[in-house]
């Protein structure tokens, strides 16, 4: 799954996501399968939402594939596809796979500017994987 718009003024899930959508996966990701109610009690407390407009967004974000949806009894639970780490995951990657595609050498080098505030460890694991890279190639 592809998040089509990634939005650089926001912070955390809401780069992803809207900011209703943002709340519901983040009370998602940490729980086990929910019904719309459950979500809906877990909103409230910070800010009430009314139980169709969460349900719409729900059923949008299983639309998009982000979260899967089965019957149970009468109602119906959801839960998201992969965990929150899967998620930045492959979103994170599939981001830097398009900046690389679309702006190259350009894109590289600001990764590398943006290195100078990094710490040891992370510098650590980037020199162990050009050395890995180097030796396959």
């Amino acid at each position: 799954m592809k998040i089509n718009s990634f939005k650089t003024n926001e912070r955390g899930l809401n780069r992803f996501f809207g900011p209703l959508e943002a709340r519901i996966m983040s009370i998602l990701w940490n729980g086990p399968e929910m019904s719309i109610k459950d979500v809906q009690r877990g909103l409230e407390h910070d800010k009430s939402a009314n139980f169709n407009t969460v349900m719409t967004v729900m059923n949008r974000l299983v639309d998009k594939g982000i979260l899967s949806k089965r019957t149970a009894g009468r109602g119906a639970l959801y839960r998201p596809v992969q965990t929150m780490d899967e998620f930045i995951e492959n979103q994170s990657k599939e981001l830097t796979q398009d900046l690389l595609e679309e702006f190259g050498l350009r894109a590289v080098n600001h990764m590398l500017d943006a290195l100078e505030e990094a710490d040891r460890d992370l510098l650590d694991k980037l020199e162990r994987k050009i050395k890995e890279l180097k030796k396959e190639g």
